[in-house]
Parts: C-alpha cells; sequence; structure tokens
C-alpha cells in the first residue's frame, strides 16, 4: 500500500472471531485449554459438511468485520480448533495417534504432539484459507501462523538432542508456509508466540533466534502477536511484559501485545520504536461492549509512547470465546473509537 493511501491508525482483529454455536460446541471449548492434538469431537457439522460449514462461518465473520468497519480482514480462524493445533498436527516427524503431556502455561498438563522424527512441513496448512480470503473482500488481509518457539513448548519432544534443536525444526516449517502464504495473497502474515511471555528464559535462550530464523529471507510484512492467555481461561494478569523489549531485535514488522485488560503502561512501548505496534485496546475479559469513547482513550494512552503513523488498533486478544453478539459490539467499538482518534489527528 502506498503511503498515500495509507490509513491512520488501521484497525484488525488479532486473529480469531467468534464461531457460530452451529459449526463447533462452544461450551466444551470454553470448558478446556485449546487443544494442542486434533479434537474433531468439538465440531458440530458431519465431516463430509465440515469444510462447507467452515467456509460458511468464515464469510459470516469476513462480513462482520467489514460491517464494523475493520480495515484489515482475518478468517476469523474459523476452521481451526484452536490458533496453534491445526498447523502443529500436519507436519512430519509428529506422533498424533499416540499423543504425550506438556504442562500448559497454567502450569496444568495437557495432551500434545509428540515429535517423534525430524520436523518437516509435509504440504501446505493455511494456503488455500488465504485464497479464499483473498476471494471474498477488497480489503487487506491478515493469516495467522503459530510460532516455532510456542510450538516447541506445546509439544512432548521424543527425538531431538534438545528443544532448541526442535524449534529451529519448527521455524523451518513456518519459514516454508510463510513464504507460501505471501505468495498466495496474504497482505500480513503474523507468527502467534504467546509462549514467549509465559516462559521468557528459554525465549531468551533460543526462542527468538528460531523466530528469526522462521522470518528469514522474507519478503512480506509479518507480525508476532505475544499475549497473557485468552481472557476466558487465563484470569490473572501480570502488570507488564517478561518479555518485550527483546522484540527490537526481532525481523518482524510489529509486535502485537494487549493493553486493556491488564491496564498496562504503555511507556514500554519505547523500547520498540522501530516496530509497528498492533495495540490491543479491548478487554476480553469484561462483556460489557466498550464505547467508542473508552476505546479512544486507551489509543491515546499508546499514542502517548508510540508515533500514531506506526500503530495498528486491535483487541487485546482472539474473540474466540466471546459470544457473538458482545464480539461484534466490541469489534465496532473499536473501529469506532479508532475513527474518533483518526479524526483528532487529522
Amino acid at each position: 500500500m502506498s503511503d498515500a493511501n495509507k490509513i491512520l491508525l488501521p484497525t484488525s482483529l488479532v486473529g480469531s472471531y467468534a464461531m457460530p454455536q452451529w459449526l463447533i460446541d462452544r461450551d466444551k471449548l470454553a470448558g478446556r485449554f485449546p487443544p494442542r492434538t486434533r479434537a474433531r469431537e468439538l465440531w458440530r457439522v458431519d465431516p463430509e459438511f465440515l469444510e462447507e460449514a467452515q467456509n460458511d462461518a468464515t464469510l459470516l465473520a469476513i462480513r462482520d468485520q467489514e460491517r464494523a468497519g475493520l480495515d484489515i480482514i482475518t478468517d476469523g480462524e474459523q476452521r481451526r480448533e484452536s490458533y496453534s493445533n491445526r498447523f502443529a498436527t500436519a507436519l512430519e516427524g509428529v506422533d498424533i495417534d499416540n499423543p504425550g503431556t506438556a504442562l500448559d502455561r497454567s502450569g496444568h498438563p495437557n495432551p500434545v504432539p509428540r515429535v517423534v522424527g525430524k520436523i518437516r512441513r509435509k504440504h501446505a496448512v493455511e494456503v488455500e484459507d488465504v485464497k479464499f480470503l483473498r476471494a471474498n473482500t477488497d480489503r487487506r488481509i491478515k493469516i495467522t501462523v503459530p510460532g516455532p518457539y510456542t510450538m516447541s513448548q506445546q509439544a512432548q519432544n521424543d527425538f531431538y538432542d534438545s528443544d532448541a534443536e526442535m524449534a529451529m525444526d519448527y521455524a523451518a516449517a513456518v519459514n516454508e508456509e510463510v513464504r507460501d502464504l505471501f505468495a498466495a495473497g496474504a497482505d500480513i502474515v503474523q507468527l502467534d508466540e504467546p509462549y514467549m511471555q509465559a516462559r521468557p528464559q528459554k525465549a531468551e535462550e533460543y526462542g527468538l533466534e528460531a523466530l528469526n530464523r522462521a522470518l528469514d529471507g522474507v519478503e512480506g510484512e509479518t507480525a508476532v502477536h505475544i499475549c497473557f492467555g485468552y481472557a476466558a481461561i487465563i484470569h490473572e494478569r501480570p502488570e507488564g511484559y517478561s518479555f518485550l523489549p527483546q522484540f527490537s531485535s526481532c525481523t518482524c514488522n510489529a509486535v502485537s501485545i494487549e493493553t486493556a485488560q491488564s491496564n498496562l503502561d504503555c511507556s514500554v512501548l519505547e523500547t520498540l520504536p522501530d516496530k509497528t505496534i498492533i495495540l490491543g485496546v479491548l478487554d476480553l475479559s469484561d462483556m460489557t461492549v466498550e464505547t467508542p469513547d473508552v476505546v479512544a482513550e486507551r489509543i491515546r494512552k499508546g499514542l502517548k509512547h508510540h508515533p500514531a503513523d506506526k500503530i495498528v488498533i486491535a483487541p487485546d486478544c482472539g474473540l474466540k470465546y466471546l459470544p457473538r453478539d458482545i464480539a461484534y459490539g466490541k469489534m465496532k467499538a473499536m473501529a469506532d473509537g479508532a475513527a474518533i482518534v483518526r479524526k483528532e489527528l487529522q
């Protein structure tokens, strides 16, 4: 997009949008931690009709985003049981029929892919998702992929000498996918790396190196999302990030953070002067729909510490677990709040 056509404070989802009850059992989905292995029992639609149903839900998600006034459109992740498992279980070297166990970020054991051989990408996983999204909106589009470090933390390593070595092979697989996603028409590709916040020591040791390997040689606008976890599942919020200034040495273009629920001190944005900040301004723990004025005030907090031409407005995290009417209301308030501040700046 040329600078002349660039929208100030563009709006976007982090990735996911609320999923319809007719598509997935939302009560079962909300009553467990995000699945790391396949969880086909969550879908309400018979396998022979599932792809068509997911396409229809994706169209609804696209139209809701457009109707709310968002500038950058995602597919709402309507084809995924979680943000990470669809990609992570499609790789070579993973035994998904005999899962392993790993601790979730909350400290609870969770079934995870068991790595029994060298991690390789067998085929493109999300390319058709991008093509479908590109064919059904004329706005800029973003697609998300789980990051290599987070996938390495959501697996049981029964093959590699070290988790660091495993993370680098995850990174090579992600790199191949990201290149294909841009070739398929994506404007922005975002890597989701919540475990860099949850486990910052290992992220320092090898996570950032793996992330940069995943982005190596990629031409296109890239982002990394780092959060405190879904509000519906992780209720306590720290006051600040344990791993954020380190992203100054990441080759990504943008970093996606949450500020609303945690009431984050936005002065931390000053540690990332060269990055675009995807600023989370919707509190997903509160089922009250924010007013546009509340959203505008949260945006102004960020603007005190980062230039307006390097800020994208977004929710704190994915809208996956919100009731659909509340998800839409919050999304609309976000777009309207951004419009208020945009007008002030212009």
